[in-house]
Parts: structure tokens; sequence; C-alpha cells
């Protein structure tokens, strides 16, 4: 398909080369998702010490003398399909450890390292590179690229439009206003409509505050985030801008995420090899379980609502459920889960950590997916859920209440429920859900009808990407 505009879109992580959480997936289903639209995206982020060595051989298309201690290069190659530009700075990523913290926690010059990213990414957006290639949009990611549309809106655009997605709201960047000068950032902006943060510094206002379009990872999250008890201190900045920010809902790749791939595979319309991968994740588990068979897939954070869970199990238990947790977070909370398996063996399994191959085993034998946030941006886990006929069991914030219909009377006669939602997060909220879907599991035609419901939603990314080539079109003129 003949490209009708370029986006550099620039984050901290994707997927397959570096990912902590969601926003690697959406990074790096993005650009086979908007090619398929006639948009060419290439992805800019830093090339870790992981990453070096496989590009060792790839065309260095910039480079840029003094960036905060030392010479970065940009290197560009393709990994699995998506264009990617790594900028290759050892003095400021080549170490042991993750891409934001090493053994003795977060590295303390974070500031500058992403400052660098937004740098170099706002440097490219403005002159192109070296082959050629000038983006029209600049798409930035979370603080990690914040600075990003500030160097790019106080250095002159060069008529390239910005969008910037707010994947978590919960990090924001922080960094002391002793830095404006080291930063790079002009001082006349440090006041409340501009840079200044609580008489410091946040890479992620800086981009809320400068970029053209401002998007979060579902709508009710975009609404949520002019909220006290959601903005976290960002709130104002955002209802500011309302006229200009948008929720657009992640999606899942469907290739990756199918029950017809998985082994017994199954469909919405041929429901027996689910039940096979049931028998066989009790059997993993060592569990019998003659009522539903929920499952939690999750960081083990109070955030999570996890801390829920020893509340609300012991009801759910007696009525016949059982629960496979697979995750690991907070020590507290990790001790809390395995008291519950302790105390009811044979109906409650954990795996602390995260294994791949046992999550796909869990969507496709577990009848429910509990999601019981306090707060989520968009969220992948209810989508899994619904691809797989594991039915959702969430809290309605965020991308949950946006992705879930509720199970209840007119939504089950209309033929439209794929799950259940509950409000407030709180355990009478929870344990009222639970009940609900004991109820709802015991009564097999309504169940069946609602596990082919959610098997049917669009989870994809069709829909979305449409929705970020219309955003790109509006700003690139």
């Amino acid at each position: 398909m003949k490209s009708v505009g370029r986006v550099l879109s620039v984050a901290s992580e994707c997927v397959p080369l570096v990912k902590t959480g969601g926003l690697a997936d959406v990074v790096g289903a993005l650009p086979g998702a908007l090619g398929r639209l006639g948009w060419e995206m290439r992805v800019l982020m830093p090339a870790y010490r992981s990453l070096r060595a496989a590009a060792a051989g790839w065309t260095v298309v910039w480079v840029e003398e003094g960036l905060w201690g030392g010479t970065g290069r940009v290197l560009a190659g393709d990994v699995g399909g998506v264009q990617m530009l790594l900028l290759d700075a050892p003095h400021l990523f080549d170490r042991e450890g993750g891409p934001y913290s090493g053994p003795a926690g977060d590295w303390p010059d974070n500031a500058q390292r992403f400052a660098a990213l937004s740098w170099v990414a706002a440097r490219i957006a403005r002159e192109g590179l070296a082959d050629g290639w000038v983006p029209q949009v600049m798409h930035v990611h979370d603080w990690q690229a914040g600075f990003a549309p500030a160097y790019l809106t106080y250095g002159g655009t060069g008529g390239v439009g910005t969008v910037m997605t707010v994947h978590n709201i919960a990090f924001q960047g922080w960094a002391p206003a002793a830095m404006m000068g080291e930063l790079r950032l002009p001082f006349e902006e440090f006041h409340p409509g501009g840079l200044e943060y609580y008489g410091g510094l946040s890479s992620l206002k800086a981009g809320l505050v400068t970029a053209d379009r401002i998007t979060t990872v579902s709508p009710t999250y975009a609404t949520e985030l002019m909220r006290p008890e959601f903005g976290m201190g960002l709130q104002g900045v955002i209802a500011a801008r309302a006229a200009v920010v948008s929720g657009i809902l992640n999606g899942v790749d469907e290739a990756v995420w199918s029950p017809a791939a998985e082994v017994p595979p199954f469909s919405a319309s041929a429901m027996k090899g689910k039940a096979a991968a049931r028998v066989a994740l009790c059997e993993e588990f060592g569990l019998q379980v003659p009522g539903p068979l929920a499952i939690v897939v999750s960081r083990l954070t109070d955030q999570k609502g996890i801390d829920l869970l020893p509340g609300v199990m012991p009801d759910f238990i007696e009525a016949g459920g059982g629960l496979v947790v697979l995750g690991s977070g907070d020590p507290t909370l990790e001790g809390a889960v395995r008291g519950l398996a302790q105390r009811f063996p044979g109906r409650v399994g954990l795996r602390v950590g995260y294994d791949e191959g046992l999550s796909h085993r869990m969507f496709a034998g577990g009848d429910a997916v509990l999601v019981p946030s306090r707060f989520e941006p968009c969220g992948l886990t209810q989508m899994y859920g619904l691809r797989y006929g594991c039915v959702p069991v969430v809290a309605a914030v965020g991308g949950l209440a946006d992705t879930v219909i509720h199970a209840n009377p007119a939504a089950i006669s209309a033929g439209v429920a794929t799950g259940i939602t509950f409000h407030p997060t709180d355990g009478i909220a929870f344990g009222t859900a639970l009940r609900q879907l004991v109820v709802l599991y015991h009564d097999k035609p309504k169940w069946a009808r609602v596990q082919r419901n959610a098997m049917k939603q669009d989870v994809g990314w069709d829909h979305s990407a449409a929705a970020y080539a219309a955003l790109y079109a509006e700003i690139s003129g």
C-alpha cells in the first residue's frame, strides 16, 4: 500500500525487544496495524545493553554529539516487520539491569537518560534521518518521551504534528527545578501554565502542555484523568486541555491470543476444547472445583485490587468456586495469596512469577478472569478473557468499563452481556460480583450465551489503528 504519511513513535520499550508492561505491547503492535492503513511508522527507543549486539550491523542514520556526556548514534533495522531506530548511547543505556533501574534501584540519572531520547527524537522529527526519511507526526508515549514535544515546540516544530499518549499517569518523570538548564529547557517556561510542577519538573507534564493532541488508552480513562481521584496531581493540566484529549482503546494481537491456536483448540461454536483445557488446568494445580474456576494473571499490587482477594475468596470457595493465580509483586500480597492456597488446598493454586505459556493455559482453562483494579488505563487481561470465553469479572474503571458489558437482566435479554462489572472497587461490591458469577455459571444456557458473546467481541487493533490514523491526518495537514 502506498504510504499516506510517516510517523516517528518514541518510547522506552517495545515488543519483542523490551517489555516491562502493556506499553511495550502497544508500541510493538501499532506499526503493523497502521501500516495496513498506509501509515509508515518507525519506532525510536534506547539501545539497552541487551539490544546492542543484535543491532551491531544496523545502518547509522543519525549521530548526536554532546548528548549528556557522550555521543549517541541512531541505528536503523527491522525487527519482526517493525522498523526500529535504536539510540545507541552507551554512557546512558549500556548498563546491567532493567530500562529504568539497576540492582540498587532507579538509575539516578533517569531524567537525563530519557531527556536524551526525547532530544534526539525532536531533532529527527524536525530534520529527518540521513536516509531521507522525514516524519510528519511524532507520537510519544508516557513520561520517558515527554520532553520530546517540549523540545520540538520550544525549538521550532518544522510543521511536525505531535501526539502524546498517557498509558499510566501514575509515573510522571519528576526532576528538580535546578535541572532546567541541564535538561535544555527554557527558563521562561518555568511557570504553572508551562513546565513547573509542584516546584519541580515533570517530563509527563511537559508533554501534556506542549503536544498538539493527547490520548489515553481508553475513553473512560480519558475522562477519569480530569478528576482528582485518578489524575494524581495532573487532573487540572488535562482538564485545561480537554478539547484535545481523547481515549483510544488498546487492542490485542489476535494471532497470538487465539483459542484456535491453543492445544486443544476451541471456538465460540465448538467449546469442547475449552472443557478439556479446564480439566488439564485443574490437574496441573491439583484442584477439584465444582463451581466456576476463576483465574488472576496480574502484578500483585494494591492498584490491581489483589488485597481484596483474602476477604472475598472464602465465600466464593464455599459456594464451589476455585482460583488459580499467576503473578508477582508486593511481598505482603504474595504472602496473602500463598496463605489462601495453604488454607484451601485443592481449591486455590498459585504460581509466583510470570510464565507466558501458563497464562495461555489459564485463559483457555479458566471460567472467569478476575480484574478488581482500583484504576486501569486500558487493561489487556480482560480482553484476553473475552477472546477465550474466560468471562471477565472487572471493576468498572478505565478500559475495563469500556470493554466489558455487564450481565444485568437487560443486557442478558438483549443478548449483549459479555461479563460482570462492579463498582466501587471494594470487598462488598467484589463479593457481590462473585456471587453473581456463581449464579450465572450454574445457569448453563445463560452462561453459554455470555461466553459466546464474549468470544465474538472485536478486541483487535483495526478500530484503534483507524482512530490513530484519523488523528495523525488531522495534525499532519
